[in-house]
């Protein structure tokens, strides 16, 4: 972790800033969103069609307006966007804390959502562009930093909530009230380029539409993502049938986002100079979609062994699935950073945050397809009795985007990294 800091105090203190957003995002997030469908439908006494509605309002906001709060950032500047998007998760987040009737719940997980939608394509652009010649690290720090919110945010919402869930809330919400301050008070305002003005948002939008290699390239990496969701759909639901879901079903889940979260804060510095040192920036991502795709031959390779209800074989049989969480991380780690500087490169420099913005609109869809293909593939394997091939097929995919990956690189789509040019 020293040298971690150490990378961390090299960048300027907006880069600092930008980090310690990230992170403390991310912990207000997870301190609330997974204890909020139990609030719902425990505290609250909603229906199970309520909760489900409720917690896609805030996907759906989210999601579908990824490309205009991209927009909104290349054409009005990054930080505001940063700032109003913090803004608004405040507002969401204590209207769940006091909201009780469906429509006020609606609103503020649309307010939530929305917020995401925002600052998500802003700060990565804003990351980008004050990084320059050094974006693959501050990605890289990007993602330990946002690791690091991930993994402590259910602890510290677990605790919080053990008292009562609107305080969960009320905590989240002052976090993200001192972070539209510190950040309005603290965050630089960035020269946005000339003419962009003058651009039309037609002429904008049209710009990033019709940008070909981003194309090809958002839709090859695309199964990255299902593949990294599967440590919430395929893992748990593997880890239920194993393990149950009393207490070593709770217990055994947890102990995958913890070794998760562990790689990538242990590994992630390391894993980036190594890979910057070995292979060129479309070697690494081939790389790590190819671990991505190994990461699931364990569980494979496993698929039949029997539920053991608890004591040492409860540990021996979640080995499997610890390696495969152990392994996704490990790929991710590989691929972040080199992923979001190729989409930079792929800009060309020009609306950063719109291709952002669409780029996570995209993957977006593509998880919620391939949640439903993978969940029909685990039935089938169930039904069937060929317990198998949800994994099987989870690493031809991983296989599949690391060919495309390789073709698009081949063929010159993936252009040459120019990181000066995002301050054009």
């Amino acid at each position: 972790m020293n040298s971690t800091w150490r990378k961390v105090r090299s960048f300027d203190a907006t880069v600092q800033l930008l980090l310690v957003n990230q992170f403390a995002i991310n912990l207000g997030f997870y301190m609330l969103m997974p204890y909020l469908a139990a609030h719902l439908s425990g505290s609250l006494a909603l229906g199970a069609w309520a909760v489900g509605l409720i917690l896609g309002m805030r996907n759906l906001s989210q999601q579908g307006m990824f490309l205009i709060g991209g927009m909104l950032a290349d054409r009005l500047g990054h930080r505001p966007l940063i700032i109003a998007g913090c803004a608004l998760r405040t507002v969401g987040f204590a209207g769940l804390a006091v909201a009780g009737t469906l429509p006020g719940l609606l609103a503020a997980s649309a307010l939530t959502g929305l917020a995401g939608a925002l600052f998500n394509p802003a700060v990565r652009a804003y990351l980008a562009a004050e990084a320059g010649e050094r974006r693959v690290e501050a990605f890289a720090l990007f993602n330990v930093f946002y690791q690091a919110g991930v993994l402590l945010g259910p602890l510290v919402g677990l605790a919080l909530t053990a008292v009562a869930f609107p305080v969960t809330c009320a905590v989240a919400a002052a976090l993200f009230a001192a972070l539209t301050l510190l950040q309005s008070r603290r965050l630089p305002v960035r020269e946005r380029a000339a003419g962009r003005r003058e651009t039309t948002w037609r002429e904008q939008a049209g710009t990033v539409l019709r940008n070909r290699p981003f194309w090809l390239f958002a839709a090859a990496m695309t199964g990255s993502y299902v593949l990294s969701f599967q440590m919430y759909l395929a893992l748990p639901l593997e880890t239920e049938r194993l393990v149950g879901d009393g207490a070593y079903g709770i217990a055994a889940t947890s102990a995958l986002f913890v070794v998760s979260g562990l790689v990538a804060l242990a590994g992630q510095m390391r894993i980036t100079a190594w890979c910057e040192r070995t292979w060129t920036p479309h070697r690494c991502l081939v790389a790590g979609l190819a671990v991505m795709a190994v990461a699931f031959v364990p569980p494979a390779l496993t698929s039949s062994a029997v539920a053991v209800p608890g004591g040492w074989g409860a540990v021996l049989v979640m080995v499997p699935l610890v390696v495969c969480a152990g392994l996704l991380a490990v790929a991710t780690a590989v691929l972040y950073p080199f992923e979001m500087d190729t989409i930079v490169t792929l800009s060309g420099g020009r609306w950063v945050a719109t291709h952002y913005g669409l780029y996570n609109t995209v993957c977006g869809i593509g998880i919620t397809v391939g949640n439903l293909v993978t969940g029909a593939v685990v039935d089938a394997g169930r039904r069937t009795g060929f317990a198998a091939l949800p994994w099987v097929v989870l690493a031809l995919v991983g296989a599949g985007c690391a060919t495309a990956v390789a073709a698009l690189a081949r063929g010159g789509h993936l252009g040459v990294t120019t990181p000066a040019a995002v301050r054009a």
